[in-house]
């Protein structure tokens, strides 16, 4: 790549993580007039934005993508977010995530900058966690992130933007694990069984509003915390059952299980957000979140 990013009458926003939510954040970018730039260790599945090669866990590397972006904003949606590998990982995955908070919010230099957290900062006990709520991760993945939490807050101009689970529809053949939602629906769809847990709770948010409200948020004025959940506290199996419905096939082929002693047994009981700040900050930007049954239906729509 050059050694500068050729610059557009919008501003400029380099975002470190090119994975489902980078992309999707990319896309709202340009839709809102402005100019995006993706980074991260590998190039991106599909490439809908100017890409860079950058290892977030060097500074100098950090420092030089920043020189040579020239970015008005930054986005950070870095680190590894696999639950099960964070938990197997925890020193390593602390590592990424601070590493990459203290080398581009240093690199940044007082730019305005988003960090894209999680609602694994919370252990899951109560399903009513705002902004106010005392953070107290269960599992590696959310102590890493609230430890990146902490560097980022220290830093001048920036929000911490904590979501719940994220959704959208991915291709069966995606490099990586597809979300939970595209895992359901490419499953029942070809005739297989879902197994989803009726005891582990959450509040997902449709990937284009996360991006919507991510970019948002880049605008001065945004809360120093924000939590971003959506409208509906669903079990995942009650979800899957909800993602049958819509594509017309059997809920017996949801399979209802415990948490404990399946994949999702390293997550907590309940990932879900509320929020104090959220529906102020929706009208004042003119945007909604999505249910998941309005969300299903445009995404199984728009898919063939």
């Amino acid at each position: 790549m050059t050694s500068t990013v050729p610059r557009t009458d919008g501003a400029t926003t380099l975002i470190v993580g090119s994975g489902f939510v980078g992309r999707a954040v990319a896309a709202r970018v340009a839709r809102d007039g402005g100019h995006a730039v993706l980074a991260s260790r590998r190039p991106p599945d599909r490439v809908g934005a100017p890409w860079m090669c950058l290892d977030a866990s060097d500074p100098a590397a950090c420092a030089r993508v920043v020189d040579r972006v020239r970015p008005d904003r930054l986005v950070l949606v870095h680190g590894p977010s696999d639950v099960t590998w964070c938990e197997a990982n925890p020193e390593r995955a602390e590592e990424l995530h601070t590493a990459a908070a203290a080398h581009l919010t240093a690199a940044a230099a007082g730019r305005r900058l988003v960090l894209v957290s999680t609602d694994n900062v919370f252990d899951g006990s109560r399903p009513d966690n705002d902004e106010s709520a005392d953070p107290a991760p269960a599992n590696a993945y959310g102590r890493a992130k609230l430890a990146a939490e902490r560097i980022v807050r220290a830093a001048p101009d920036t929000t911490v933007l904590r979501v719940s689970l994220v959704y959208g529809w991915e291709p069966a053949d995606s490099a990586k694990w597809l979300n939970f939602f595209a895992a359901c629906a490419h499953r029942l769809r070809s005739g297989e069984t879902v197994e989803a847990p009726y005891d582990q709770w959450t509040t997902p948010v449709l990937v284009d509003d996360v991006a919507a409200v991510t970019a948002a948020a880049l605008a001065p004025g945004a809360p120093a915390l924000l939590h971003l959940g959506g409208p509906d506290r669903v079990s995942r199996a009650a979800w899957a059952e909800a993602i049958a419905d819509a594509l017309g096939v059997p809920r017996t082929r949801v399979l209802r299980v415990p948490r404990a002693g399946g994949r999702y047994a390293s997550r907590p009981a309940h990932t879900c957000l509320t929020s104090s700040l959220l529906d102020d900050f929706l009208l004042r930007h003119g945007l909604r979140v999505r249910g998941v049954a309005e969300g299903a239906r445009e995404l199984l729509e728009a898919r063939p």
